[in-house]
């Protein structure tokens, strides 16, 4: 069993619910140089866009004049969960054309959690490996360091 770490030509997905990176090691395990393929980023919409009414009311059922409000659903989690499922199927294309063939995820622990139940069992079998870390807004040398030390500590 090889070990698992940022081999030469590994993509790398790291993500937030806002941007997604699709990086390309062009430099090898020991001294990586991820480099930029993809980017793709959404605007987070400020919560007086996103909801135009305050939150419904209900009324009670049989002779009560009670009412109650109704729950709003988080609509900033929604927004993050929609760009998250477009960057998976993004991967899947990529998968299924032969563009990606070994893959490591980098997403902080909420969007991990969107980004599996969204990614195809097609596009899961290039995963390598997943690391629940919030890198995004890195510079990509950081990366590179933080995946470096990361992969040296699992194995």
């Amino acid at each position: 069993m090889s070990k698992i770490g940022l081999d030469s030509h590994i993509w790398i997905l790291v993500c937030d619910g806002h941007k997604a990176l699709l990086l390309q090691n062009a430099g090898d395990r020991v001294y990586p140089k991820l480099e930029t393929r993809e980017t793709f980023e959404h605007k987070e919409h400020a919560s007086h866009d996103l909801q135009s009414d305050a939150p419904g009311r209900s009324h009670g059922s049989g002779a009560t004049d009670r009412r109650s409000s109704v729950d709003q659903p988080d609509l900033h989690r929604l927004e993050d969960e929609g760009f998250l499922k477009q960057v998976a199927a993004h991967l899947e294309r990529s998968v299924a054309t032969g563009q990606v063939k070994k893959l490591i995820v980098v997403a902080p622990p909420h969007a991990m959690g969107i980004l599996r139940r969204a990614i195809s069992t097609t596009a899961r079998k290039a995963i390598e490996a997943e690391v629940e870390k919030d890198y995004v807004h890195l510079p990509l040398y950081e990366m590179e360091k933080h995946l470096v030390h990361h992969f040296a500590e699992a194995s």
